[in-house]
């Protein structure tokens, strides 16, 4: 990959916290953080002939489009619609008029907001939404949203473009905080003094960025599919030489619950019922109803086991543990959900492909989780060979918490 093509590459990354989703193409939300796509880029660049490179768990595309600026092609699948949606905007070929109508555009529904000729809409229904903006930036973001209505056609490059620089304004004038694991809320110390920002400044900055990435297309080509990752099957009919993902952790890390603000204003949620219902469709949601539901599951005949696993939910069931049970399940839960996802990926993959899992291991009241040994047991007893563990870094400040690139051949 040359350097101009890798610069490209980044324009469109994500180089911040891995669920704030302020972006460029792959930064347009920061979603992913540096060391992830550097990651994806030394995985694809070995590659010195056109593959075709499959990832079931999108994200926000960053594998799908790195394969595609190294002229691969690429196809990914996600279960949550908004990520769909904004990996599909990721991928996408822009024209240069459609970068100049949707740069038009954009001034004009500012112009709407400034002079107050536009109806504002009611702002979505998340709980305690004063803690998420201030008066003033509600005002604002339910001016601005039917103004990119007004000047844009549904389902358009333009509105699509329109709409992820509004969700890249509407984090950057919340109260949420991203700088560690999980979400959290600033204190008024924190908070910027709102005469020093001009929102409408503040939304055309972010469209400048957006256009900016957009502008530069990829060389390959780059496919975002709604499908579930546990049966890749029914979404596509291809075949795939390699795989490159970074599955969901078994951290109880919901991912609903950092997506929903663009969720609710772009419409993909309506109540907070949807949104449990949502994440405890993906594997390893634990958000809303997920949580209640995981007291009463029972695993299914059949359902995955092995002795390390079982080691470890049974010190993280220990009845000293406040939550034990419930976390036992989750895990449980989680790994029966990967062991049928690697069970089905075999029928998309070719002979000796590759797969790559960017994965963390765990700890739950000080008993470590190996995911990383765990996967390599499921991808050993399902007919993958040369199955390795490599190490890429550490997590955080707990020595014991590190990153693992687990990789195999299917030999079938």
């Amino acid at each position: 990959m040359t350097a101009t093509a890798r610069q490209k590459l980044r324009q469109r990354a994500d180089y911040t916290h891995k669920y704030n989703l302020r972006t460029g193409r792959h930064g347009w939300l920061r979603l992913t953080p540096a060391y992830s796509v550097k990651i994806v880029e030394e995985l694809i660049e070995k590659f010195d002939h056109p593959m075709h490179v499959l990832d079931p768990f999108c994200g926000t595309g960053t594998t799908v489009l790195s394969a595609a600026y190294h002229g691969h092609k690429g196809v990914t699948t996600e279960i949550n619609p908004f990520l769909v949606w904004f990996g599909q905007a990721k991928t996408a070929h822009y024209s240069p008029e459609t970068i100049e109508t949707s740069r038009y555009a954009a001034t004009v529904a500012l112009a709407f907001v400034e002079r107050g000729d536009i109806e504002s809409v009611s702002p979505p229904p998340i709980h305690n939404i004063e803690r998420w903006w201030s008066e003033a930036s509600l005002r604002f973001l339910c001016r601005l949203r039917p103004a990119i209505d007004r000047v844009s056609d549904a389902g358009s490059d333009e509105r699509n473009l329109l709409l992820v620089a509004f969700c890249r304004t509407l984090i950057t004038l919340s109260n949420a905080a991203f700088n560690h694991q999980s979400m959290s809320f600033k204190d008024d110390s924190q908070l910027p003094l709102l005469f020093d920002l001009n929102m409408n400044d503040l939304y055309a900055e972010e469209m400048q960025f957006v256009l900016a990435g957009a502008s530069e297309n990829p060389q390959g080509t780059g496919t975002v599919i709604l499908g579930d990752a546990r049966d890749p099957s029914a979404a596509t009919d291809e075949l795939f030489d390699c795989v490159i993902t970074s599955p969901p952790y078994a951290n109880r890390m919901s991912y609903i619950r950092e997506l929903r603000p663009y969720m609710y204003w772009l419409g993909f949620l309506q109540n907070a019922r949807e949104a449990g219902e949502l994440d405890w469709l993906s594997i390893g949601g634990t958000w809303g109803i997920a949580t209640s539901r995981l007291n009463e599951w029972k695993p299914e005949i059949g359902h995955f086991e092995s002795n390390v696993l079982s080691a470890a939910l049974g010190g993280i069931a220990h009845h000293d543990n406040k939550n034990g049970c419930i976390l036992a399940n989750y895990i449980a839960k989680y790994f029966d959900d990967m062991w049928l996802h690697f069970q089905a990926l075999r029928s998309v993959l070719a002979l000796g492909a590759e797969v790559h899992y960017i994965v963390g291991n765990s700890t739950f009241y000080g008993v470590l989780l190996p995911v990383e040994q765990i996967y390599a047991f499921m991808l050993t007893s399902l007919g993958f060979r040369s199955v390795t563990c490599r190490p890429i870094r550490k997590r955080n400040s707990k020595k014991e918490l590190i990153e693992f690139d687990v990789s195999a051949v299917w030999s079938g």
